[in-house]
């Protein structure tokens, strides 16, 4: 267990001073005096060195799968204030965070959501994960969609934020919301890299833009930690290792933008969506056809939140993850300590 300091420091670089457990009873309490946190963990998956945060607790076991600009650390706040209720496991993907980063500076189309998916089959394998559940959003949300349509006798229930899937279709090339996705199309740049880590004021004009633009219900939330996060984007490979997600994935995004996206099943496994109703960038009137790609889901709006809602608002999504992956819909088959 961290000591009294260590963790108020943690706190407080969450963006979380005076941070309280909103959701926790007694019980709760004495869960997490018992929970044993550990984030300089690595296994070893296809090839690479997969770097993990976890909160380990005698409790079912959630993966939480992080975003673009982002790496495992976005998921601390909800962490914090979940630790003892889960066992609580935060990887970085491939080619973000600590994780390796095969390709270097190289643009590389390495790590599209079918190599993240079988990364993701092989890690709870390593960790012995026979049934788990799954918290995601942005470019985690692509690889839980592929994961539960491949896998889905693994999960035992679904949490997205807000979640890009293939019912929004040519409204991400809508000429007004370019000013929002234009990015997408800039990462992909052989020399994107290369300018925006040119130098640490770059990189954190940059990361730092997104990092506030969508947190629109909050837009200082991550003030307090932009520095920790231009300093994961200026390590060796972590920029162009992000972009290369943008260049696995444009042949997909131009399918379903013109209209030409193969059709998948339909995800059976029950889910639960908390969508910022101020994201700008997958906006929260896109939820309209979430029923023709999920049979068993509710829907529900973060009134207050943007983007990154796990962020922004960490007490609510906090309290929609406990309610929903302990409530009657969600089946664990096991319990994996």
């Amino acid at each position: 267990m961290q000591d009294e300091m260590t963790l108020d420091r943690r706190l407080m670089l969450s963006g979380m001073l005076a941070a309280t457990l909103p959701v926790a009873t007694s019980s709760a309490i004495a869960q997490e005096n018992t929970a044993e946190e550990t984030d300089g963990n690595y296994v070893s998956v296809n090839g690479i060195r997969v770097h993990y945060l976890r909160y380990r607790a005698t409790r079912p076991p959630i993966v939480l799968l992080h975003g673009w600009p982002a790496y495992s650390e976005e998921w601390r706040p909800v962490m914090d204030r979940l630790r003892g209720r889960f066992d609580l496991i935060a990887p970085d993907l491939r080619n973000f965070g600590k994780s390796d980063k095969p390709a270097g500076d190289e643009p590389a189309a390495n790590c599209g959501p079918d190599i993240l998916a079988a990364d993701l089959l092989a890690f709870a394998d390593r960790l012995g994960l026979k049934t788990f559940g799954i918290v995601s959003h942005d470019v985690g949300a692509y690889v839980a969609q592929t994961f539960a349509r491949q896998h889905p006798e693994r999960l035992s229930g679904l949490f997205f934020f807000n979640c890009p899937y293939n019912g929004i279709g040519n409204r991400w090339a809508d000429a007004p919301h370019l000013l929002q996705t234009w990015y997408q199309y800039f990462n992909q740049q052989p020399f994107a890299a290369k300018l925006v880590g040119s130098s640490r004021e770059a990189c954190r004009h940059y990361i730092g833009h997104f990092l506030k633009a969508w947190s629109a219900g909050n837009p200082a939330a991550f003030d307090v930690v932009v520095e920790q996060w231009v300093d994961n984007f200026m390590r060796p490979h972590n920029l162009q290792g992000g972009f290369n997600w943008y260049i696995s994935t444009n042949p997909g995004r131009q399918a379903t933008i013109q209209g030409r996206a193969s059709a998948v099943p339909v995800i059976r496994t029950p889910t639960k969506f908390f969508w910022g109703r101020l994201d700008p960038s997958i906006k929260a009137e896109w939820t309209d056809r979430l029923d023709e790609f999920f049979s068993d889901f509710d829907l529900s709006f973060c009134e207050d939140g943007g983007h990154f809602v796990n962020y922004e608002r960490p007490d609510a999504a906090s309290r929609e993850i406990q309610t929903f992956f302990e409530g009657s819909r969600v089946n664990w088959k096991s319990v994996d300590a």
